[in-house]
C-alpha cells in the first residue's frame, strides 16, 4: 500500500453483521462468494490489496515486481471502534505471510530494452499463478456457463500443444485423427498405434463399444497398461505427461508420488479428445481468457456483486474476534477499527495468526491457537515468468509445452509446464510474449533447477551482471532461441484448504487447468451450506449468455 492510499480515511461498512465474511479474491473465494449469494446469503467480501484475483491476479510488470517483493504483513488499528459488547470478545491478531518466495528476476543488459518495459509496464497482464488454461470441455466451462460468470469473459483458443524431447526438441502433441496422420515426427506405425489405442479408448468409452478395458487393467498403473499394449517409448511419454497431465515419473516408482491409475488416465484422456475442437474456433483442446487469468476471478466477483455481495478493497483485516467464554468465532477487525460480525468466515490463505503469539488472549486456549494457526503444506511448485520478442516456435503466438520427467536431464522426476502467450490476448504489447513456466519441487534449489534447465532449452537467458544468484546454463544454437527480456523465478507453498467457522482456500496448485481447484471448492461450499445448492439454475434478466450451443465468447 503506498503513502498516498495509506492517507485515505477507512470508509465505515454499514451493515455490521453477515451470514458470511471472505477475506481474499482469489478465484475460490470468488466462486465462494457466487456461489453463497446465489442462495440468498448476505456476504461481505473484503481485499487488503487495491486489486482483484489475490494469488490468481494478472499484475502490470511494476506491480508484480512489487507484490513478490512484498514482506510479511502485520498491521495495526489506528482506532478502535467500541461496542457494548467488546468485553465479551479477545481480539487475535492476524499476519499475512506471502505465498511466494525466493524471488529472482533477470534482465536484459539494454538501456533500451529497459526503457521499452518501464513505458510498457501498464500494458502486460502477468498471471501470478500461471501457467493456466482451460480444456474446453472441463468442468470450469461448465462452472461459468451454470454460473453465468461467462458472459464476462472471452477467450481465444491456443494455437497449438508441444512437447518437448531432447532429441527432436519441440514436438506436436498429436490429438486428433487428422494431427496425427499429419505429424511428420511420427513414423507410419507409430501413426497407426496411436490410432488404434485412440480407437479402443473410444470404444471404452462409448455405450455401444464392443471392446472394453478389463477391470483388472483398469485398476492397473496406466504406465503398466501402456506397455501391456505395446506403445513406444515416444507414444507413451506423449500420453502421459501431454495428454494425461500426469506430474510425476510414471516409469520410477521411488520418486513418483502419484501413480496413475489406467481408469484415470482413460478420464483424461477422454478430457483432452472431448476438448479438441468442440468451439469452432479453437481447434485445439486449450483456452485462454483474454486480458489473463486474473479475468476469472472478476467475473465470479461481478456475479456475487450483481446478487448482493458487497465489495471493499484496500481493506486490510487485522484481527478475529474470538468469544471469551468458549473460544468461538465471533468477527473481525479492520484496519479502521471498526468491528464486523459474521456466522461463518473465509481467509485467503496467505492469513493466519502467529503459531505461538506474543500477546494471545488468555482467554483462548493453546489447543484453540494452535488448530487456527496451521496450515497443512503439502508441497512446493516452482514457477517462472519470461518475456521475449519472438515466439518459440514460428508462426505460432499461443502454445503450451509440456517437458516429460528426464527429457532435460536424468535426474528430472517432475513434469515441466509451459504456456507462451502472445499481444493477441491483450497480455503484453505487440511484438512481444509471455512464457510462464512451473514445476512440481521439494524445495527452492531444486525448482530453480528445474525451471532454469526448462527456460534455457527454449530461451537465451542473459549472461551479464543483471542476474540475480540464478545459475545460468547455456546452450548451443543461442541465435537461433528467443532473448529473454525481463524474467522472474519464485517460489509457492501448496497449502490445502480448512473447514470449520473460520474456513481457509487453497493456494493454486501445479495443474495446468483448475478442476481439482473447482472440486476443492465446491467441497467448501458443501461443508459450509449442505442445505444448498451450488450453484441453482434460475432464469432471470440478467443471465444474458450467448444463443449458441455454449455460451463462451470466442474470438477468431
Amino acid at each position: 500500500m503506498t503513502e498516498s492510499e495509506e492517507s485515505i480515511a477507512y470508509p465505515p461498512i454499514d451493515p455490521v453483521n453477515f451470514d458470511l465474511i471472505i477475506v481474499g479474491t482469489g478465484l475460490s473465494e470468488s466462486i465462494i462468494a457466487a456461489a453463497t449469494s446465489a442462495v440468498g446469503k448476505t456476504i461481505l467480501h473484503l481485499d487488503p490489496n487495491s486489486f482483484y484475483g489475490s494469488h490468481f491476479a494478472s499484475l502490470s510488470l511494476e506491480d508484480l515486481t512489487s507484490y513478490l517483493n512484498s514482506p510479511p504483513k502485520s498491521i495495526t488499528a489506528a482506532t478502535t471502534t467500541t461496542s457494548p459488547n467488546d468485553s465479551d470478545y479477545a481480539a487475535l491478531n492476524l499476519i499475512q505471510k506471502p505465498l511466494y518466495s525466493d524471488a529472482e528476476f533477470i534482465y536484459r543488459d539494454s538501456t533500451d530494452e529497459s526503457s521499452f518495459l518501464r513505458e510498457n509496464s501498464r500494458k502486460f497482464n502477468l498471471d501470478l499463478g500461471g501457467p493456466r488454461a482451460l480444456f474446453s470441455a472441463d468442468k470450469t466451462i461448465d462452472l461459468l456457463l451454470k454460473s453465468g460468470a461467462a458472459q464476462y469473459l472471452e477467450f481465444k483458443g491456443i494455437d497449438a500443444s508441444l512437447a518437448y524431447d531432447a532429441n527432436e526438441g519441440l514436438m506436436n502433441v498429436p490429438d486428433s485423427r487428422g494431427a496425427i496422420f499429419r505429424d511428420k515426427n511420427l513414423s507410419l506405425k507409430e501413426k497407426n498405434q496411436l490410432m488404434k489405442f485412440f480407437k479402443l479408448v473410444q470404444q471404452h468409452l462409448s455405450d455401444n463399444g464392443d471392446e472394453k478395458i478389463s477391470e483388472e487393467d483398469l485398476e492397473s498403473p496406466f504406465v503398466s497398461f501402456l506397455e501391456k499394449i505395446q506403445l513406444p517409448p515416444k507414444i507413451k511419454s506423449i500420453l502421459l505427461y501431454a495428454i494425461a497431465m500426469v506430474d510425476f515419473d510414471q516409469e520410477n516408482s521411488e520418486v513418483c508420488k502419484d501413480l496413475l491409475k489406467t481408469k484415470d488416465g482413460i478420464d483424461r484422456l477422454a478430457l483432452y479428445s472431448s476438448s479438441v475442437g468442440r468451439f469452432p474456433n479453437a481447434p485445439g483442446a486449450l483456452l485462454y481468457p483474454i486480458y489473463g487469468e486474473g479475468e476469472l476471478p472478476q467475473a465470479f466477483c461481478r456475479r456475487a456483486a450483481v446478487k448482493g455481495c458487497i465489495y471493499v478493497l484496500r481493506m486490510p483485516v487485522i484481527s478475529l474476534l474470538m468469544d471469551k467464554a468458549n473460544g468461538s468465532y465471533k468477527g473481525i477487525r479492520l484496519a479502521s477499527g471498526q468491528d464486523l460480525f459474521s456466522h461463518q468466515l473465509i481467509l485467503d490463505p496467505s492469513f493466519t495468526i502467529p503459531s505461538t503469539p506474543s500477546l494471545s488472549p488468555k482467554d483462548i486456549s493453546s489447543e484453540r491457537l494452535e488448530m487456527l494457526s496451521q496450515r497443512d503444506i503439502k508441497g512446493m511448485v516452482a514457477r517462472g515468468i519470461c518475456i521475449t520478442r519472438s515466439s518459440i516456435k514460428p508462426d505460432v503466438s499461443n502454445c503450451s509445452v509440456v517437458y516429460p520427467p528426464r527429457s532435460l536431464y536424468p535426474d528430472q522426476v517432475t513434469s515441466i509446464r509451459a504456456l507462451q502467450i502472445g499481444s493477441n490476448l491483450a497480455v503484453c504489447p505487440a511484438g512481444t510474449f509471455v512464457l510462464y513456466f512451473s514445476t512440481l519441487c521439494n524445495d527452492a534449489d531444486e525448482g530453480k533447477k528445474l525451471l532454469n534447465a526448462s527456460v534455457n532449452a527454449l530461451l537465451t537467458l542473459p549472461v551479464s551482471g543483471n542476474t540475480e544468484s540464478i545459475p545460468i546454463l547455456q546452450s548451443d544454437c543461442e541465435d537461433k532461441k528467443p532473448a529473454v527480456l525481463w524474467g522472474a523465478f519464485y517460489i509457492q507453498k501448496l497449502t490445502t484448504g480448512k473447514f470449520e467457522a473460520i474456513s481457509s482456500t487453497p493456494t493454486p496448485d501445479g495443474n495446468l487447468n483448475y478442476n481439482e481447484l473447482l472440486d476443492a471448492t465446491e467441497k467448501l461450499f458443501g461443508q459450509m451450506y449442505p442445505e444448498e445448492e451450488f450453484f441453482p439454475k434460475v432464469t432471470s434478466p440478467e443471465d444474458t449468455s450467448d444463443d449458441d450451443e455454449n455460451g463462451i465468447t470466442l474470438e477468431s
